[in-house]
C-alpha cells in the first residue's frame, strides 16, 4: 500500500509560479489630455485574451492575460481613458497529461495569477486621476469552453462519404 501512495505522489500534478510581470502596458487618460476632469459615470468595457506558450527550459511555460479597458462617458461617445496591458506569469508544470496542458495552461494558470493583475489595474486607473478599476472575476473555464465551441463552428462540416 505504500508504494501505491509513493506512485500516486510521484504522478500528481505539481505547479508552481516562478514569476509573473507586466510584459507590455499602455495607459493612455485622454480626459486629461484634453484638459478635462473625469466629473461623469464611466461605462467601462474590458476586452480579454489569452495566450500561452512553452519556454525553451523543460516543463516551464507562459501564460498570458492581455486586457484592453475602455471607459467611456455614460451620457456621450467621450473617451475618459484606454488601458492596455500583457501580463504574464511564468510556470513550473510537471505530469500533466498532454491533452490536459492546453486547457490547463488557458483556465488554471490564469486564474492564478489574475488577482494580481486586477491590482496593477486598480493602481495604473486611479493613479490616472479616475477611482480605481476593480475588475470582475473572470471566468476562465466559460472563455475556454466558448472558444473551443467558436473554433468548432468554424470549421466546415465534414461530409459524409457517398
Amino acid at each position: 500500500m505504500a508504494d501505491e501512495d509513493v506512485a500516486q505522489q510521484a504522478q500528481q500534478v505539481q505547479m508552481r509560479v516562478l514569476g509573473q510581470f507586466v510584459r507590455d502596458m499602455s495607459f493612455e487618460n485622454i480626459m486629461a489630455q484634453k484638459g478635462a476632469t473625469p466629473d461623469v459615470q464611466p461605462d467601462v468595457q474590458v476586452q480579454v485574451n489569452l495566450d500561452a506558450k512553452k519556454r525553451q527550459a523543460d516543463n516551464q511555460y507562459e501564460s498570458a492575460i492581455k486586457l484592453n479597458v475602455t471607459s467611456k462617458a455614460k451620457d456621450g461617445d467621450a473617451v475618459l481613458f484606454v488601458l492596455e496591458i500583457d501580463y504574464v506569469g511564468v510556470f513550473h508544470i510537471e505530469n500533466i497529461p498532454d491533452d490536459q496542458l492546453h486547457p490547463f495552461l488557458l483556465i488554471e494558470c490564469p486564474r492564478m495569477i489574475f488577482p494580481f493583475l486586477r491590482r496593477v489595474v486598480s493602481d495604473v486607473t486611479r493613479d490616472g486621476g479616475f477611482p480605481p478599476l476593480n475588475l470582475e472575476n473572470i471566468d476562465f473555464l466559460s472563455m475556454y469552453r466558448n472558444e473551443i465551441a467558436r473554433r468548432q463552428a468554424e470549421q466546415p462540416a465534414q461530409k459524409p462519404d457517398a
